[in-house]
Parts: structure tokens; sequence; C-alpha cells
């Protein structure tokens, strides 16, 4: 007698969630497919929009609701759920390093945000606050733009630094494009908040672009002076 495949449910019950695939586990998350297709195909089918192998989570992060809205079977309820899913394990991963480490270089704090800003269609500029001993106070996201840019007022950037107290701050921002080579006004734009924050005592640190799993650091391409850089 053939016996019959254990379903990806009654397999987590009795063998745990690391018996497994990237596409059951997703499965399970649908809870339903649709006519033909079963829920771990659909979980296999929302792999493939970034992944030809349909294996990897990773591509998770930079699928849009717009794409997977798009599956027959995915409707707005599941799609919420796998990006929620996914913004639950970013946020997870980025606590951990958080607790863990301080952000006292540029890799550092670029490895931290790498995944949340390298998908994002707009640019996205956010400041770090830290204190004397580069242990970060908070971060504020400053503006949302478009594809093309998001402007950078030191204003509003000197008012948030103030209410947290900070020693330092570092500027942070994305390019969709996946280049993080900094453009004309990003450099006006740090030489500016640079000067504003030496008049106040407040340390420019470094202004970090991220691209697609690159990144670029103003400081270390000497386009921040060591008179406000240094400790």
């Amino acid at each position: 007698m053939q016996q019959i495949k254990e379903q990806p449910y009654e397999r987590f019950l009795s063998s745990g969630p690391g018996s497994l695939t990237n596409a059951e586990l997703l499965g399970i998350i649908l809870r339903t497919g649709t006519k033909g297709v079963s829920a771990v195909e659909l979980g296999r089918r929302v792999l493939g929009l970034h992944d030809p192998q349909c294996e990897s989570l990773s591509a998770l992060p930079g699928i849009s609701m717009e794409e997977l809205r798009a599956l027959p079977g995915i409707g707005e309820v599941k799609a919420v759920k796998l990006l929620c899913l996914s913004e639950i394990a970013r946020r997870i991963v980025r606590e951990k390093i958080r607790n863990s480490q301080k952000f006292d270089s540029p890799q550092k704090i670029a490895d931290y945000y790498m995944e949340s800003m390298r998908h994002l269609d707009r640019e996205q500029t956010v400041v770090l606050h830290f204190d004397s001993k580069m242990s970060l106070l908070g971060e504020d996201i400053m503006t949302v733009g478009t594809v093309s840019g998001a402007l950078i007022s030191p204003r509003e950037i000197f008012i948030k630094a103030l209410q947290r107290q900070a020693v330092r701050i570092v500027l942070l921002h994305n390019h969709p494009s996946g280049d993080p080579s900094p453009s004309r006004e990003d450099i006006i734009s740090t030489r500016q908040v640079s000067k504003a924050g030496e008049i106040l005592g407040i340390i420019l640190t470094d202004h970090i672009i991220i691209g697609d799993l690159s990144y670029c650091s103003l400081k270390e391409m000497g386009l921040l002076s060591d008179e406000t850089t240094k400790p």
C-alpha cells in the first residue's frame, strides 16, 4: 500500500519547521492555494518572482504588493501577510545586530541598513543620532523623495539631534538606481549639514549612501574634512 505523502502542516507538527522547504513554509502562511494550484505551489511561485530557482527567501523583501497581487491566487490579504512576514524577519535581524554592536564604522552602518533600504523605489533620508561613544541614541526618517532625489533640511535634522541630545550624527540615504556614487547634490547638501553642525557643536560623522548590495561613505571618500569627523 502506497504511503500518503505527509502535508507540510502535519510535517511541521511531527518534525518541526526545519524539515520544511521555503515554499512549504510560505504554503503554511498562505493556508490555501487556488484552482489547480496548491498553497505550496503558490508559495513556490511567490519565490519565483525574483528567483528563477524558486528557492531563496532573500528575494522576498524586494517583492512589491503589485507583483504579489498579479499572481493568480494571491489577493490583498495574502499579499499583506507575506509582506508582514518579510518585515518581521527584517526587523528581527536588525534588532539582533543593533543590540550586539556599536555603529563605529561605515561598513557596520551600511550592513545594518542594507536590506531595509536597498529595495526602496524612492530615495529615503535617515539621520542616526549618537552620543560621544558612538552608541546609537535613535534614528529618524527625515525625507521620502521621488526616484530622482530627496531634499535634506539642515534645520529639521538638527532640531531632532538637539531633542535627542546627540553629539554626533550620520546621514544615510539610498539610491534606487543601485549605484551608491554620490551626486553633486549629495556632496553639496552634506557640506551644508556639516557646516551647520559645526556651529551647533554636533559633528556630522559621515554620510553613507546605500546602493544595491553596495554602499558609499563620503567620509571614506575624503569628502568630509577631518576637522568635522575626528573624535
